[in-house]
């Protein structure tokens, strides 16, 4: 008889899609049309910049009421109408003619976004899954990682339909594709006879269940904890690098003569490169200590980050997509298997929202600094540099952690 797959496979694969192709286009794709639009409409790196600013705020400050949404009424009523919202931000984005509505759209797109990945989607694994959330994980992250496909395949598609109308085409490829992935999401394994991990046997429920009431936190003592203060405040030091480099790496590149063509395969290879890091760290955050693995993490951002200050020569680029990807990949995992090893479930929508909002003030930061030096200086030297300083101080504040 053959061995009945565990559903939260299935919700692992759902959501590893949905963020491969969200995050290819409203995340990482942003970068590609940075440059069509600057020369549309003549407007600064820094007014760019606040626009990646605004959507990375936006889906970090939606993040604490989309994990308190999705621990109250579930994951997928949230996922299906962030995207449709995000398609709908696409379309409005394909029409601007003033910065007003170009803000305006980059804001409707993020709010979407931040309903249907990140925090919803990690809520979604963590209630199935507890001895493998890092191994769960790290496969949804790989999905994420694989939107690095989506990066390569938008300069193509503006250079042969301009940019205006490939935000059309990726609109209607976010309803198309990804409502009925979202249909796969399903809520707490205990309403539908199973438990996390997938373990049927009335033993291993009674375990399952006495692991849980061990681990748990609660939410107000959970705000209290050092562990969580200093998980919030790397995380906003992460997300400035990560944000940083992903708005601005086309740009930067392009600023030191390397061309639009080998930009954009740079800046596809990033979250692809992250897939090793997502799958490797994760599945080795479930063998030894989560603590240890996420200042792995962040070690890798601070030297990768560092080695991109110096990306005119070829070995350096090496040792960015080597290192920064690995370490992005690994850390986005880390988290969420951190706060569900630390805290429980019982309030995991809520406290992974709040670090991911803390991440959402690191998003702000990150691509305004980088883009603000860069209009002063016209150069971006010093950008790198502090950033891999920042992630240096954030990987001693995890190894602090209790």
């Amino acid at each position: 008889m053959t061995k009945k797959i565990f559903y939260g496979w299935w919700i692992v694969l759902s959501s590893s899609l949905l963020g491969l192709y969200v995050g290819g286009t409203v995340f990482y794709g942003f970068t590609a049309f940075f440059l069509p639009i600057k020369e549309e409409f003549g407007w600064s790196h820094t007014l760019i910049s606040l626009a990646g600013s605004l959507q990375i705020a936006e889906v970090g400050l939606f993040a604490p009421l989309a994990g308190f949404l999705a621990d109250r009424f579930g994951a997928r009523r949230l996922i299906i109408w962030g995207i449709i919202t995000v398609g709908i931000g696409l379309l409005i984005l394909s029409r601007t003619q003033t910065l007003f509505v170009f803000y305006l759209s980059v804001l409707l797109t993020a709010f979407g976004a931040g309903g249907c990945t990140a925090v919803v989607l990690t809520t979604a694994i963590a209630n199935w899954f507890h001895k493998k959330i890092g191994t769960a994980l790290g496969l949804m992250g790989a999905g994420v990682g694989g939107s690095g496909l989506i990066v390569m395949l938008i300069p193509p598609l503006i250079q042969q339909f301009q940019w205006r109308t490939t935000l059309v085409i990726l609109a209607l490829g976010t309803w198309v594709l990804c409502i009925p992935l979202a249909l796969m999401i399903r809520s707490r394994p205990e309403e539908y006879g199973e438990v996390p991990d997938g373990n049927l046997a009335a033993s291993s429920v009674r375990q399952s269940r006495n692991a849980d009431k061990g681990i748990e936190m609660g939410f107000k003592e959970a705000l209290r904890n050092k562990t969580f203060i200093y998980l919030n405040i790397a995380e906003l030091m992460r997300m400035m690098a990560i944000t940083a480099v992903a708005l601005h790496v086309m740009p930067y590149l392009d600023s030191i003569g390397i061309s639009v063509k080998i930009g954009g395969v740079i800046a596809g290879a990033i979250p692809l490169c992250g897939i090793a890091g997502r799958l490797g760290f994760g599945w080795l955050s479930d063998k030894i200590s989560k603590r240890y693995v996420l200042a792995m993490t962040y070690g890798l951002l601070s030297l990768g980050t560092l080695a991109f200050a110096y990306a005119q020569a070829i070995w350096p680029i090496f040792l960015f997509l080597l290192c920064f990807p690995l370490g992005h990949g690994g850390s986005m995992v880390l988290r969420g298997a951190i706060v569900r090893d630390y805290f429980g479930r019982a309030s995991f929508g809520k406290l992974i929202g709040i670090i991911l909002g803390a991440g959402g003030f690191g998003g702000i930061i990150g691509p305004l600094m980088g883009g603000g030096l860069y209009d002063m200086t016209g150069s971006y030297n010093f950008v790198w540099p502090i950033l891999s300083v920042l992630t240096g101080l954030a990987t001693v504040m995890i190894l602090r952690m209790k």
